[in-house]
């Protein structure tokens, strides 16, 4: 851990300058840009004085955050299979992210759940069969390796008219599912 460079980083997103922690700190403006350029090193008891003046603590600056994850194998997802259809959410806890990816199967005949009227869009790419995507009054019948994007202003489902099972991959903004 490069411990000048979290100095200086937790420094100015504190927007302190160097004059400001010096005071706040009780050590000097020099002896800080020492240890911010890795010059010095401050010994514990000096480090936790800069860090509470920075509003942190010795657990809080030590502790390594987690990289987020970004790539997904199937045993991450988890799945809710019904009567119809079974859906899979292939980004675990997607529902605190901005979008949420899923993959549906329609079996043969079923229809998904009703998607309400909401603010968002969404955008489904179908993998395998024929849909119909029906939207207030209006159908589109939508073949594999087709796409549809719209906007969540009318509530809307998606329906299998076919013999085999249809497998979607669908994204909505905001989370939905």
């Amino acid at each position: 851990m490069d411990i000048g460079k979290k100095i200086k980083e937790l420094r100015v997103s504190n927007d302190l300058t160097l004059e400001e922690l010096a005071s706040r700190s009780e050590l000097t403006k020099g002896f800080l840009s020492q240890v911010e350029r890795n010059l010095t090193s401050p010994s514990i008891s000096t480090l936790e004085d800069i860090l509470e003046a920075l509003g942190s603590n010795l657990s809080e600056f030590f502790q390594e955050e987690k990289p987020k994850k970004i790539v997904f194998h199937t045993s991450d997802f988890f799945e809710d299979e019904r009567e119809e259809y079974k859906i899979e959410w292939i980004v675990p806890n997607a529902q605190k992210n901005d979008m949420e990816p899923i993959l549906l199967t329609l079996h043969p005949g079923a229809e998904s759940m009703e998607m309400l009227s909401h603010s968002g869009e969404e955008f489904g790419y179908v993998l395998k069969g024929t849909v119909v995507l029906v939207k207030g009054n209006r159908t589109y019948r939508i073949k594999a390796k087709e796409t549809f994007y719209i906007e969540g202003t009318e509530s809307h489902f998606l329906r299998n008219p076919g013999s085999s099972d249809a497998k979607i991959l669908w994204i909505t903004t905001p989370p939905m599912f």
